[in-house]
């Protein structure tokens, strides 16, 4: 049994560095440099090609993350990269109707349409029209918002008639796995551009949802849903996105009671879920995709007012995206390649930083003999890490807020995190009141403050201070409560031992490449 190189859940931006790195190495130099999506690097190590993802799908998440990061966190980004993303991006829209198409081989026509990738597609002209001002991505972003509007109905579905007489093979999903999915970055795309009919068709794509999923009690019924469960978490997520643009309090309310309730029943403690909610499916296979998902679904119900959602995003963050993520690429051996192929070189430095389909305890679930991770993955869970980046501390309205743990550092405070210190410190570089999250687990009259005179209130779930010193450390001392906790899985409870919100070791029943010691 191997344990790989653990690894420190404090560094955020460590983390989202890494990620944006293997967006920059996953394109196919065989196919005019067109993304891979398909990968594996064990037992043996590949990059392919997709007939439904390559270039109408992967171009959107990586564009996306890669462009937040940019912004938010400061990354560098190399043009090439990006230009190549564009490309990509471009030519799956470059067919005979304004939707994102892909090939069915490298180098043929645009033939399959997967209304699974109009998410995607939109996530790709979102991030060009916001970031790189293109003026391509906007004309393309007003077709495919009529198209959709002119060949999609919410009880009949497509005009699949008409998109087979233009050439078009329709490959249409059950449940919200369609175009539905598309919600969030329509909600982007309008709080970036201000284009009305984006904002429309989000509206018109929620209540087709909202008549079949996600009830008001909150419950979970699988077949209504579909199998791939990011589907179901990414329409969560892009619903609460709605919610809070349209300051839409029922519609938070039903993401709040299915977050409560029925996300239950894909996930786990530490923010786990599985990949495909399929009988037959192995109960430890999961998907970071779906838990990025959640992580900003937790952000958002944060935002709206529910700190105790900012704890479960803590968890999350500490306890399994951040340790799922690859970074010791010891075990991945290069495979053969006597044909020369892209798709085989150099695959274990392309996948350092990636994201896939992990257990809780590590990159290979009990039962499966093989570990994959597909490059949409990476961009998905770093766009999410770079939501988590930007409102782990934040400055508003009311004042400073720290809202995550984390080690970081912004125009208006310095926070240190009590995982990697000694004990929480703060320290303001601009004035205003401060909000310190407290951990649920966390006694607040247990909690010592010092740096102020000033005696702390506790306000909703945070340490308040009217005025704090700037230029100057304030120390909150608790100490990180040792606890164990029980993931209940489907065919198996899952022991953890933690620090804090932080996994310091977890049953592994044996598996290979793991995240954390074994629990004795």
């Amino acid at each position: 049994m191997a344990m790989l190189r653990q690894v420190n859940t404090a560094d955020l931006l460590d983390a989202i560095r890494l990620g944006c790195g293997t967006m920059q190495r996953v394109f196919n130099a065989d196919d005019n440099h067109i993304p891979f999506f398909s990968s594996r690097v064990w037992p043996e190590a590949f990059l392919r090609f997709s007939s439904a993802h390559s270039e109408a799908h992967v171009p959107g998440r990586h564009l996306n993350a890669l462009l937040e990061a940019e912004d938010a966190a400061g990354i560098e980004v190399e043009e090439t990269a990006l230009d190549r993303h564009t490309a990509a991006a471009f030519l799956s829209y470059s067919g005979p109707v304004a939707l994102p198409l892909n090939r069915q081989e490298p180098g043929g026509p645009l033939l399959n349409f997967l209304p699974h990738n109009v998410r995607e597609g939109f996530h790709a002209l979102y991030a060009l029209a916001r970031y790189r001002h293109s003026a391509r991505a906007q004309e393309l972003a007003a077709a495919s918002i009529a198209a959709i509007f002119e060949q999609w109905d919410p009880g009949k579905g497509w005009d699949v008639a008409r998109l087979e007489k233009l050439g078009l093979k329709v490959h249409d999903s059950p449940g919200v796995a369609g175009v539905q999915r598309a919600i969030g970055p329509l909600v982007k795309y309008y709080r970036a551009i201000g284009y009305g009919p984006a904002l429309e068709l989000a509206l018109f794509l929620k209540d087709a949802v909202l008549a079949r999923c996600y009830p008001e009690d909150g419950a979970y019924v699988p077949h209504i849903y579909g199998a791939p469960s990011h589907s179901t978490t990414c329409v969560l997520s892009s619903l609460a996105q709605l919610a809070e643009l349209t300051r839409d309090a029922p519609l938070m309310n039903r993401v709040q009671a299915f977050y409560d309730r029925g996300l239950w029943a894909i996930r786990d403690a530490v923010g786990w879920s599985i990949e495909g909610d399929r009988p037959q499916g192995n109960p430890d296979r999961g998907e970071a995709n779906n838990t990025g998902d959640i992580l900003e679904t937790a952000l958002i119900l944060g935002r709206w007012g529910f700190p105790q959602y900012y704890g479960d995003a803590e968890r999350i963050l500490r306890s399994h995206l951040l340790p799922s993520q690859l970074r010791d690429i010891s075990f991945i051996e290069e495979p053969p390649n006597p044909a020369d192929e892209d798709g085989k070189r150099d695959v274990a430095r392309r996948h350092l930083g990636a994201f896939g389909f992990p257990a809780p305890y590590g990159h290979q679930p009990v039962g499966i003999q093989s570990i994959s991770f597909n490059m949409d993955i990476v961009g998905g869970a770093t766009a999410s890490l770079g939501a988590a980046y930007g409102q782990a501390a934040c400055t508003d309205q009311a004042g400073h807020r720290v809202n995550l743990l984390f080690d970081l550092q912004t125009p208006a405070l310095q926070v240190e995190s009590p995982y990697t210190h000694p004990t929480l410190r703060v320290r303001l570089k601009q004035p205003g009141p401060l909000f310190v999250r407290l951990p649920s687990w966390v006694d607040p009259g247990e909690v010592q403050v010092q740096g102020t005179g000033e005696q702390p209130r506790l306000v909703n779930g945070y340490l308040f201070l009217a005025r704090p010193p700037r230029h100057r450390w304030l120390s909150f001392e608790f100490p990180l409560l040792a606890q164990e906790i029980t993931l209940a899985h489907r065919t198996r409870q899952i022991r953890a031992r933690l620090r804090g919100d932080e996994v310091v070791a977890m049953d592994n029943f044996g598996a290979d490449f793991t995240f954390f010691p074994a629990l004795e």
